[in-house]
């Protein structure tokens, strides 16, 4: 092994309870704090060669640590948020879990069915991006994106209805 992922391994090993902590902090079941120190272990080897020793090596980890938590979790509360938004534009109940996965299934059956462009501005909607932020990255202006993207949710729901299923 090499002496610089051996001396990682090594300084993750004695302050991973620095990383178990943050975990517990921001998530709360355990599947998520997995995932979560997962992502922070991912993002301390990739800033690891940023790591100078002006600071203790602890200090440094929870700067990086406590970053990565705060980006992953404004990340999860996108996603459940847009979710919410979506299915509150589509009107699906959030009654009880099999119905949700049944219309899970039929939302996703109907998003294969959109063309490329549409696929990636509703990808961007779910990502919550912003109007703007979804024309530049498509290259088109923000009012298109706005227009492309009411007329993609409209087919979706077109889509959906046509399947046999209504929300």
């Amino acid at each position: 092994m090499k002496t610089r992922e051996k001396e990682f391994l090594e300084h993750v090993e004695t302050h991973k309870g620095i990383i178990h902590k943050i975990s517990r902090m921001y998530m709360d079941d355990d599947d998520g704090q997995k995932d979560l120190f997962q992502e922070i272990i991912c993002q301390l080897w990739k800033s690891y060669d940023s790591f100078n020793y002006q600071s203790k090596f602890s200090s440094w980890m929870y700067r990086v640590a406590l970053n990565t938590a705060i980006v992953y979790f404004k990340k999860q509360k996108r996603k459940e948020y847009a979710y919410a938004t979506i299915a509150q534009e589509i009107e699906i109940p959030t009654d009880d879990a099999e119905t949700k996965e049944i219309q899970l299934a039929h939302f996703y059956k109907a998003l294969q069915q959109l063309d490329k462009i549409e696929k990636a501005l509703m990808f961007y909607f779910l990502e919550d991006y912003s109007h703007k932020e979804i024309g530049e990255n498509l290259g088109i202006s923000e009012g298109n994106a706005r227009v492309k993207l009411s007329r993609a949710k409209h087919k979706l729901k077109e889509l959906i209805k046509k399947q046999g299923y209504e929300f």
